[in-house]
């Protein structure tokens, strides 16, 4: 009497080993990039802790007729926070020149917020850093001549929602204590996708190489500060 053979469904083709660790390997590198911009994300928010003394405006793209979209509207939320006040307060304008930029990141912030009405008696130029960390590093300097502690006074730091939570995380590496958040929105659409994908990776950059306090070692001398902010 012949043996039946067991029927067993047909279970598709196998995977090549290969191909399964590939497709393993990019599961979990979605799943690490969703945790990273949803870490991002939680940050993107205003957070203000009493009555900040000192604000940073961290710099962006300069476009030849002026600040661009990302940078106007960091600039805009600056003075609708600044105007609110019973009295002005010191802003620190921070961020060097590009190649493909006609000027300074400061020195486009200062005179958009002279332009604005804002006194330029309160407006400190850092025109040196080039990246976040060196915004923040460099900005110490300019707390300390302002007689400011960074580590008990109240700093308001203005930028891109999606730019706070890497900022925010820079600032308390480098001594800050009293960190308050001013969010800004991101009106460039463009801009605000392609950050969708590059802040979280930012993140990671940063809190893995960016770990010491940049040195300024060509600090713009405050006799130097009014000039610029004059065009002279």
């Amino acid at each position: 009497m012949k043996r039946q053979n067991a029927y067993r469904p047909y279970g598709g083709k196998r995977l090549h080993p290969l191909l399964r660790v590939l497709m393993a390997l990019i599961g979990l590198g979605l799943i690490c990039f969703a945790v990273l911009a949803a870490i991002v994300y939680a940050g993107e928010r205003t957070q203000i802790h009493g009555t900040p003394e000192v604000m940073i405006i961290l710099g962006c793209k300069v476009e030849p007729d002026g600040p661009s979209e990302l940078l106007q509207d960091r600039l805009d939320t600056a003075l609708d926070y600044l105007n609110a006040l019973d009295s002005p307060i010191p802003v620190i304008v921070s961020g060097g020149q590009g190649r493909d930029e006609p000027e300074s990141e400061a020195a486009c912030m200062a005179g958009y917020l002279t332009q604005s009405g804002y006194s330029d008696t309160y407006i400190y130029l850092e025109d040196n850093s080039h990246n976040t960390a060196e915004n923040l590093g460099y900005s110490l300097e300019y707390l300390e001549r302002l007689g400011v502690d960074p580590a008990e006074g109240g700093v308001l730091i203005v930028s891109n929602g999606f730019h706070l939570t890497r900022a925010r995380m820079l600032a308390e590496r480098f001594g800050y204590g009293n960190v308050s958040t001013l969010a800004a929105p991101s009106s460039h659409l463009p801009s605000r996708i392609s950050m969708f994908f590059r802040e979280p990776l930012a993140l990671v950059k940063s809190f893995l190489l960016d770990r010491e306090i940049p040195q300024n070692h060509a600090a713009t001398p405050m006799a130097e500060v009014s000039r610029i902010i004059d065009g002279g």
